[in-house]
């Protein structure tokens, strides 16, 4: 199963021309959290508080609120929770961010490196709302608000 999923990963990784292992969809990123992966998510500690988290992932900030700063100590602090050798999945709000952070990653030696696509609430829908048009809470995986 987790074999199938990374597969699946790297197959619209090599479509999208990413530089690190994959892409995967939210249903995806559970199912590989669920065998063992780890989940990082890249959002802001303000946007967990508010917005709501996945149980099990942990995180790091790629930038600082309310600055926008981008966290100088990530690749330092992605360390410390997730060795190079493990599979590791990058989520933020929309799958912009994380994109980044697995690019980051990939350079510094991590050797599996997958984005969510979509992120936590997906993009915005004729409303400009949020968690309506794909994203992790859209698709009925489970999560947590603080």
């Amino acid at each position: 199963m987790m074999k199938d999923l990374k597969k699946a990963g790297r197959e619209r990784g090599k479509t999208m021309k990413l530089t690190y292992a994959g892409a995967l969809l939210p249903r995806e990123a559970h199912a590989l959290m669920q065998a063992g992966a780890k989940l990082v998510d890249v959002r802001t500690q303000a946007e967990l508080d508010f917005v709501g988290s996945v149980a099990g992932s942990v995180a790091v900030e790629w930038n600082s609120y309310p600055e926008g700063r981008r966290n100088p100590d990530f690749l330092a602090q992605l360390a410390d929770l997730v060795s190079q050798d493990e599979p590791v999945m990058f989520i933020c709000r929309s799958g912009v961010r994380s994109h980044h952070a697995a690019i980051a990653a990939t350079q510094a030696g991590w050797k599996e490196c997958f984005n969510v696509l979509e992120g936590f609430e997906g993009d915005r829908d004729a409303d400009h709302h949020r968690s309506t048009v794909g994203g992790w809470r859209k698709a009925g995986l489970p999560w947590v608000q603080s």
